[in-house]
């Protein structure tokens, strides 16, 4: 089973800017599937943020695009998210998620799948 590990959170102030990183181990061809951001906030239910497949397409949630980046270095077995402008709405804990198959993307995918600890992002206003 894989193992992600995120990091990169911490207490910004509204417009400032973050990465994430989440580093994965105990998988090879890790280029091949999935990865995705998630954030639950609280109160609130965990919701999509941002994912990039094994061809490097990139997906957003509406509320985070224009101003999120999501990235991969797959010789560095390490998904990253960039986040611009942020505000207080952004804050959340993140999790970074791997697919449960290589070259398969969709939800039930993602639940299956692997998951981080998460990490923390908190937007003052």
């Amino acid at each position: 089973q894989v193992q992600l590990v995120e990091s990169g959170g911490g207490v910004v102030q509204t417009g400032g800017s973050l990465r994430l990183s989440c580093a994965a181990s105990g998988r090879t061809f890790f280029s091949q599937y999935a990865m995705g951001w998630f954030r639950q906030a609280p109160g609130k239910e965990r919701e999509f943020v941002a994912e990039i497949r094994w061809n490097f397409s990139t997906y957003y949630a509406d509320s985070v695009k224009g101003r999120f980046t999501i990235s991969r270095d797959n010789a560095k077995n390490t998904v990253y998210l960039q986040m611009n402008s942020l505000k207080p709405e952004d804050t959340a804990v993140y999790y970074c998620a791997s697919s449960s198959s290589r070259f398969i993307s969709s939800s039930s995918a993602f639940q299956s799948g692997s998951w981080g600890q998460g990490t923390q992002v908190t937007v003052s206003s």
